[in-house]
Order: structure tokens, then C-alpha cells, then sequence
């Protein structure tokens, strides 16, 4: 869809190159047993563009948007006829310090928009059509934080892809044409203590990062150097060819209960390059050096799954 066309209609679901927000819900479900459940999930999700269409309508400028996601087990329990190429559970990590667990997820909805009361209303009314066909496993309100900076006071998503290379990276291509202009994503909760971050002084906050702290800018890695969490997530295959992915991550937090951190959502045409910059940073790269953000940043959740095109999501009806 064309950036004027935004202007003019609600977004169409399925966008994963929406424009980025300045609030988000991301919304993790399970189907529950039975046949009623799963026909009652079928009928939502096959017809989620006609609740996009009656809420975003209400603020065109609202860019109100919503990507559907749908979990390994769930691709087979809804009756798709076959499976995109590398759709699989997300496998746990477990490194000598750090761990990243997979947690249960069925149902993705990765729902943005310009007014925090149009994500809401948008949830409301979808698990209310929902019913008691789901159970909520997580539910995270996601704002932009400042000049899009993290709650660790740095700028989060520098390296994303822009124009024509944001589509390369975010969407499935010709390797699986059945499933063409669809995409992987893969979700994790973090949880930060930043109290401990606030003890570290600037300089080693920003060799830990990778980058300058006040203006972002990129710091090389000098040899013999510790790899830096922007090194880390540098992904090269074995022609030197490198790889990027689709961040829309957001800052969400509670003060009150002390709650502080960064849900990490990340769009890729190939689910394995995703799993490579995981295993990077929990395992290290080389083994043992991991990502430092990791000791203060504690994984709590992780879950993949895919983003079909619009006429999949509709043939479910």
C-alpha cells in the first residue's frame, strides 16, 4: 500500500510495512479445544479487515493497523493446506548465562495506530468477537518513548531497512511462492532492571550498545574488542552477504509495580535469520561473549509465528 493511500483508507491487515506508530498493542492468544472454538477463531481472523475498517474509519489519521499471526500448531489445527517453508516452534536458549524461553502462543495480534484509544478499542471489540474461544497469555501497551529510544536511553531501530530493501528483508519471496509477501515474526518480552543499567557509566553503556548514547552514532568494534549488542545482531550468511530484519519494537512499563522493558517484535522473509541473531546474542558470538544488554535485560517470553498474506487470512471463512 502506498504511503498516500494511508491518508485515504484504514490500513489494510496484513501490512507489515505499516508506518511505525506511536502506540502499539501486542496481543498473544491460545485457541482453546473443541470445534466451536476453532470455527469461532476462523470466522474473527478471516474477516479481521472488517473491524480494522470500523474502528481505523473513525481517524483516518489514526493510522490504526493490526497483523495477524499465526503460531506453528495453530497453522494445522485451522486447516491450512499446506505450511510456509520454515515455520516451526520457537526453540529455547539456553546460554551459561542467559536464557531465552519459548512460551505458548497461538494467535499473534500486533495491532498500531497513532491514538493509544484506537488500539483499545480495536482489542475490546476483537475479544469480545473472540469470546471464550482464546485464553490471553500476554498482553503488553507499547508507546514510543522520547526520539524513539528504549527505557535504556538509547535509540532502538536505527538499522532498519528503508524503501524497496524493507520489503526484501520483511517479506517472503520467490523461495516459497505459495506463501510470497508473508512473513515471520518472532516476539520476545523483556524485562529490564534499570537500576542496575543506571550504575554503569555512560561510556561502558555505550561499548555494551554499540553506539553513542546522546546522538547515536555507530561505534566501530576494535579487534580483540568485546562485540557489542549492535555487532551481535549483524547477521552475514556465508558469501558475506548480510541480512537484515523488520524491528517494530516498543518500550512498555508499569512504575508503579516497578515493571520496565522492551517488547521485541522482528518481521523477516527468513525465519532463520532471526534464530541466528538470537543464538548470537544469548550464546555468544564467539561462544561465551554474549550480549551484554542481557544482564540487566531478562527474556520472560518467545514465540514465532507467520504472517500470511490477506487472502490466506480470508480463506479461512
Amino acid at each position: 500500500m502506498g504511503e498516500g493511500n494511508w491518508h485515504r483508507v484504514p490500513i489494510e491487515p496484513q501490512s507489515v510495512d505499516a508506518p511505525l506508530s506511536r502506540y502499539a498493542v501486542f496481543l498473544v492468544l491460545t485457541i482453546r479445544e473443541g470445534d466451536d472454538a476453532l470455527a469461532r477463531v476462523k470466522s474473527v481472523v478471516a474477516d479481521v479487515g472488517g473491524l480494522v475498517r470500523a474502528v481505523g474509519f473513525r481517524d483516518l489519521d489514526g493510522r490504526l493497523s493490526c497483523n495477524v499471526g499465526i503460531g506453528s500448531a495453530a497453522w494445522d489445527r485451522l486447516g491450512f493446506a499446506s505450511r510456509p517453508a520454515q515455520l516451526r516452534p520457537f526453540a529455547a536458549i539456553e546460554g551459561a548465562a542467559h536464557g531465552a524461553p519459548s512460551t505458548p502462543g497461538d494467535l499473534l495480534f500486533h495491532v498500531r495506530a497513532e491514538r493509544d484509544d484506537l488500539c483499545f478499542e480495536f482489542e475490546r471489540l476483537l475479544l469480545d468477537a473472540l469470546g471464550d474461544a482464546v485464553t490471553v497469555v500476554d498482553e503488553v501497551q507499547g508507546f514510543r518513548y522520547f526520539e524513539a529510544r528504549d527505557l535504556l536511553g538509547f535509540v532502538d531501530g536505527t538499522e532498519n531497512p528503508t524503501g524497496r530493501g524493507m520489503l526484501d528483508a520483511a517479506l517472503v519471496g520467490d523461495d516459497d511462492p505459495e506463501y510470497r509477501g508473508g512473513s515471520y515474526v518472532v516476539v520476545q518480552k523483556y524485562l529490564h532492571d534499570l537500576s542496575a543499567w543506571a550504575a554503569i557509566d555512560t561510556s561502558e553503556q555505550e561499548r555494551i550498545i554499540g553506539r553513542t548514547k546522546a546522538d547515536n552514532v555507530e561505534l566501530e568494534l576494535h579487534e580483540g574488542a568485546r562485540p557489542s549488542h549492535k555487532d551481535l545482531n549483524t547477521i552475514t550468511d556465508p558469501d558475506g552477504v548480510e541480512h537484515d530484519i523488520l524491528r517494530d519494537n516498543m518500550p512498555f512499563g508499569r512504575p508503579g509495580h516497578g515493571e520496565f522493558g522492551t517488547y521485541f517484535i522482528g518481521y523477516s522473509g527468513q525465519l532463520w535469520v532471526i534464530e541466528r541473531m538470537l543464538q548470537r546474542m544469548f550464546l555468544g558470538a564467539p561462544a561465551g561473549q554474549y550480549d551484554r544488554i542481557l544482564d540487566v535485560s531478562r527474556a520472560v517470553t518467545g514465540t514465532t509465528f507467520f504472517v500470511p498474506p490477506m487472502p490466506a487470512l480470508e480463506s479461512l471463512a
